[in-house]
């Protein structure tokens, strides 16, 4: 397959030409165009010159994109495109203004003007098609494009305007002639008269408005430069390896299979490799999305750009330059963006057809009229008013006025469409994929659950762990500490602290030495209860990761540590259901731990243990059973989003999934994915209003300017009112473009489904009772059975063994140490203590 950079396309009708075009070359099997990055991928064994020459030949330029380890285009081009786009428009806007004022104001509204162009009807008529002229002459590039189009025999959206303002330009000349003979031979009133058959704003203001939309247009062009760029600069410039014996500090780049390299604390991972000495906390985040890291030792692999926050790691490099999991990815998102076309306008689909068309009816028009016996002017007349009165400008409106208003609409709710293309699409979507971390979860870890042992309360395990935990570098240790400090409990001064990477830490405090880590670790220095284990075993099949804390006589207690679901996921989750929408998980993460997430947030399909090129790949099975809106934050996301029909990123996310997107959510909330997908619906409702609308006139209009109803009725369509009907429609197609201001894109049940920032997490309570009776783990299922019952009770845990029962109550319970005792001694057993 063969890379190409291809010039001077402007609509959908262009990029089909060229597609159309190659096809045609022989030994070309295969040819995508992609109007937005200006790219084109040919497959087949043609000779690149003579595609170029076929492009260039149907009027574009073309070269061939050299192969090499993708590399972010240069973002200048597109912002240079842009920058021209706003200062047209900004200039006809300033000339079009006094036309107006000429136009309209004077001859329709008789504002005020100078007693010396009063008098001077003609020097109205000049001062309007000079302003008129400066504005075509600004916009040219419509005039050239479009002519160029018709001489390669392929009309575009760019025709039908120069066509437009063209015709309305001439017209106005020879009105402007009429309007001078008039002043000459001294009719001051008819060269007045002559002012109302001008239609120089018209010329004008068709170029002005559809300027807008090609302002809008312009804004995706580079929606992968910045992407692709950000993506590359998580790679580090530099790597330490070991030559000879000797460390030395050498570029990323010349890293070579089978060389050591050095990863210390806090340094990124220059390539793919595995470790062959040292154990490390690795962030994985970049590639999986999995917020907490995972520990590394020998044997296990590790991937370029994630980053190591704790321990020493000596790796052996297994995958260098184009042959990373991150150069991958960079190739993802570059070939998925080449090889994707945004969805064609309809305008654009038609144009081809409606340009002949209407040259065709005005020139039939006109030779009627002259075979009738009308006189040449009449059938002239009925010819430009044809012309006129098909002029493109609502044609032209109806998609790119629904869309600024609907993304107008959006960036009020802080839903950010990068496109017209997006607009369209989200609304037809089947399918929601949604990444678990950062999207679904809040993206970090926290705190959920705090069970300290028989005669530790909950404040002296916090007290301890977060005394223990400050000096760790690790995110688990950071989230105790962070929540220790909201719930008032500060750390103490600890002593002889030592971190084992990938076990726990330990540490003296008062004299006493304090232990914290994984059950492992624990258990070599003091006794777990079996209780305390199966309790962990539970909490880990909800996705939780247990600490255990002790010191070196007792053990202490047991916090669980997790990703927890957003506040308001569950309801976005159900109001997407309601919108018949099939909603699935895509995650990196564990099966198990992400089953766990989906079931909290109502999600009955879940796709886990998958990396990013499984991501994308889960994505295009997906698209075989509808159209897919891919919702992530993290850059192992940007493949999926780029691949699926839309993709969606939470603005708290990582610039690349931001830029890889379609559709950015800045509120970071899953409320904003049905609210998008339903704006979409009524933004592409309303283009389709707009669209009807604008045919509909056409087929109406042409006929009545053509003359149709004048051998019966004598009623003929002058082309000043041809324009005034052309006005009229563009008034029509703006107006029902800003009912979207009115869109109602939320439920309105929608409040409370957040809860409140400033609302903190309160500590759960576990209450410990002595039990007699128990004999098996018959009865241990009779009492937890009992106790779970209650309205309150989140978890029982008995022990037959230990004679014991941990109960954990909800935050806000009110359950009495009565109405527990009560439950577990009408199973027939006795408590005897908690």
């Amino acid at each position: 397959m063969q890379d190409y950079q291809v010039t001077g396309m402007s609509c959908a009708a262009c990029s089909a030409r060229v597609e159309k075009t190659v096809k045609g070359v022989e030994n070309v099997t295969s040819c995508t165009v992609n109007l937005l990055t200006g790219t084109m991928q040919v497959e087949g064994t043609a000779e690149p010159s003579a595609v170029i020459r076929a492009v260039q030949n149907a009027g574009y330029g073309a070269a061939l994109k050299p192969p090499a380890q993708p590399t972010a285009p240069d973002e200048g081009e597109a912002a240079r495109a842009s920058r021209a786009i706003r200062t047209r428009l900004f200039a006809s806007l300033g000339l079009l203004l006094p036309l107006m004022y000429l136009s309209m104001g004077y001859t329709m509204a008789d504002f005020p003007l100078p007693a010396f162009l009063r008098a001077r009807p003609t020097l109205i008529a000049l001062i309007q098609m000079i302003l008129a002229l400066a504005v075509m002459v600004i916009n040219r590039r419509f005039f050239i494009s479009g002519f160029r189009a018709v001489l390669h025999r392929a009309p575009n959206m760019d025709t039908l305007v120069a066509l437009g303002s063209g015709v309305s330009f001439a017209w106005s000349l020879y009105e402007t002639a009429v309007i001078l003979l008039a002043e000459t031979a001294g009719d001051i009133a008819a060269a007045h008269h002559g002012l109302h058959r001008l239609y120089f704003e018209s010329a004008a203001m068709i170029l002005a408005l559809i300027t807008v939309g090609k302002l809008l247009e312009s804004r995706a062009k580079g929606k992968t430069t910045t992407a692709l760029r950000a993506l590359m600069d998580l790679a580090p410039a530099t790597a330490t390896v070991l030559r000879d014996g000797v460390e030395t500090l050498v570029p990323a780049s010349e890293v070579g299979e089978g060389e050591i390299f050095l990863v210390r604390p806090g340094e990124s991972i220059p390539v793919d490799g595995v470790v062959v000495d040292g154990h490390g906390a690795v962030d994985e985040s970049p590639l999986t999305g999995e917020s907490i890291p995972v520990d590394k030792s020998e044997g296990d692999g590790v991937w370029g750009a994630t980053i190591n926050h704790a321990g020493f790691l000596r790796c052996r490099a297994t995958a260098v330059g184009e042959k990373t999991a991150l150069s991958q990815i960079v190739r993802m998102v570059s070939d998925a963006a080449a090889g994707k076309p945004p969805i064609a306008k309809i305008a654009d689909k038609v144009s081809g057809i409606f340009v002949p068309a209407v040259l065709g009816i005005a020139l039939l028009t006109t030779l009627v009229w002259c075979i009738a016996e009308q006189d040449f002017a009449f059938a002239l007349a009925r010819g430009i008013g044809v012309l006129v009165i098909s002029c493109p400008c609502a044609l032209g409106l109806a998609t790119p006025v629904a869309v600024m208003v609907g993304n107008g609409v959006g960036a009020k709710n802080g839903i950010l469409f990068k496109n017209a293309t997006a607009l369209e699409t989200a609304g037809s979507t089947a399918i929601v994929a949604l990444d678990k971390t950062g999207t679904v979860t809040e993206g970090r870890p926290t705190v959920t659950d705090v069970l300290p042992a028989e005669g530790v309360t909950v404040q002296e395990l916090l007290w301890v762990a977060s005394s223990v935990e400050a000096k760790s570098e690790h995110p688990l240790a950071t989230a105790i500490v962070v929540y220790c400090r909201e719930h008032g409990i500060f750390s103490g001064e600890v002593t002889d602290f030592q971190n084992v990477t990938g076990k726990g830490v330990s540490g003296t405090l008062e004299g006493q030495t304090l232990f914290g880590g994984k059950a492992d670790f624990i258990g070599e220095r003091v006794a777990i209860p079996e209780t305390v284990t199966a309790t962990a075993d539970r909490l880990s099949d909800h996705g939780k990761t247990a600490l255990y804390f002790a010191t070196a006589e007792k053990y202490l207690g047991m916090i669980a540590v997790a990703d927890t679901i957003k506040p308001d996921s569950a309801a976005a989750i159900r109001e997407l259901k309601k919108m018949g929408l099939q909603v699935v998980m895509l995650t990196g993460d564990h099966p198990r731990t992400a089953q766990a997430i989906a079931e909290q947030a109502g999600i009955d399909r879940v796709i886990a243990g998958v990396l990013p090129d499984g991501k994308a790949a889960a994505i295009e099975a997906l698209r075989e059973e509808g159209k897919v809106a891919m919702v992530g934050d993290g850059i192992n996301d940007a493949p999926a989003l780029t691949v699926a029909d839309t993709g969606v990123a939470i603005g708290a996310g990582t610039d690349v999934a931001m830029d890889a997107a379609d559709i950015v959510l800045m509120h970071s909330t899953l409320r904003d994915v049905p609210a998008a997908i339903r704006l979409s619906r009524a933004t592409l409702r309303n283009v389709k209003q707009n669209l009807f609308w604008a045919f509909f006139y056409n087929a109406v209009c042409i006929p009545v300017a053509a003359g149709v109803l004048y051998p019966v009725w004598g009623i003929v369509l002058t082309p000043m009112w041809g324009a005034a009907a052309m006005s009229l429609s563009s008034v029509f197609v703006v107006s029902n473009a800003l009912r979207l201001n009115f869109a109602r894109i939320y439920p309105k049940n929608n409040e409370g489904t957040q809860a409140p920032k400033d609302q903190k997490e309160e500590i759960p309570v576990s209450v410990t009772m002595k039990v007699e009776g128990m004999m098996c783990p018959h009865c241990e299922a009779h009492v937890t059975k009992a106790l779970c019952a209650i309205d309150g009770v989140v978890n029982a845990v008995a022990s037959h063994k230990e004679g014991t029962v941990v109960v954990t109550l909800a935050p806000d319970a009110t359950v009495s140490t009565d109405t527990l005792k009560a439950a577990v001694e009408a199973q027939g057993y006795r408590v005897v203590g908690s």
